[in-house]
């Protein structure tokens, strides 16, 4: 029995080893891609001076969730405070104390949103970059341009804590950077027309990427907790089908389905705030889209 008892000890004890190890990898590992330097030359942006133009980057900031992360007033907010996947706070975006932009040149407003890239070059945590990097020019000057018209606001910026499954996922590749995604070299926003069509519904609905997948199939949502939701299936394939226009539009305004469900609140309301045109040619886009199952991305 005592030689059972020291056979079984030394069992635990090396699998205490082995998982010391594994987490020791899992630290280094991810360290390594949280700290790679992605060398990324931007020209300056060239603002614009109308105040309807710094209002539709408000209006933007509002409906593609900027707001969800870093607050109404860009001060600041909770993303996830999670022992698993950590402490992820969106910094304060203004020049009041704890602001974290208030060295940032017109060139960093730009690398932050469309590459994903801090000033230095290291890659952002859960900076959705990959949904705006395709922004318009006039879009991005528009959105960079309200970011700095906003007012100071004092609250420290809370520090980024990874959990130990986010490092995991990090590692694994479930997590990406978006500065790993996009192709730096090769972006060449396109001038996109304003109106009810498909063209401009692509446009908008690639803010739907970052939860629904890159084929809007849903599944599960890598970047979020455990107990998130899965993403629903944008596709033909998926409850879509049997929704009118109408049916879409009213769901995301009020955050309930045709059938009068609610709206799991992980899917932002804020895109609920887009206006008929924006909503419009979403639905039209995804009208267009091939079926997939759900979750095969």
């Amino acid at each position: 029995m005592v030689n059972l008892l020291k056979a079984l000890l030394r069992v635990l004890a090396g699998l205490a080893v082995l998982i010391a190890l594994l987490g020791c990898i899992v630290y280094w590992q991810s360290n390594v891609r949280l700290h790679r330097v992605f060398p990324v030359a931007v020209l300056p942006p060239t603002l614009p001076a109308g105040t309807a133009d710094v209002e539709q980057g408000r209006h933007l900031a509002r409906t593609r969730g900027c707001n969800v992360c870093h607050g109404a007033d860009l001060g600041g907010a909770k993303v996830i405070d999670d022992p698993a996947m950590g402490r992820l706070f969106g910094p304060n975006l203004t020049r009041g104390r704890g602001g974290v932009v208030a060295a940032f040149s017109d060139q960093d407003f730009e690398r932050a949103i469309r590459h994903g890239v801090t000033p230095d070059g290291r890659g952002l945590f859960l900076m959705p970059s990959a949904d705006y990097a395709q922004f318009t020019q006039a879009d991005m000057a528009d959105l960079i341009a309200y970011v700095k018209s906003v007012p100071p606001v004092d609250r420290e910026s809370v520090p980024l804590r990874i959990g130990p499954v986010a490092r995991a996922l990090l590692v694994a590749g479930k997590i990406k950077l978006s500065a790993e995604v996009i192709d730096h070299a090769a972006l060449k926003p396109d001038v996109v027309e304003r109106g009810p069509t498909v063209a401009y519904g692509r446009y908008v609905a690639i803010s739907c990427t970052g939860c629904h997948g890159s084929n809007y199939s849903g599944g599960k949502i890598e970047i979020g907790p455990p107990n998130w939701p899965h993403a629903a299936n944008l596709t033909p394939a998926g409850h879509l089908a049997g929704w009118s226009e109408a049916d879409f539009i009213a769901a995301l305004r009020t955050g309930r389905r045709p059938d009068g469900t609610q709206i799991d609140p992980v899917m932002p309301r804020a895109f609920g705030e887009m206006d008929d045109i924006e909503l419009k040619a979403a639905w039209k886009f995804l009208r267009t889209l091939q079926p997939f199952p759900t979750g095969v991305r």
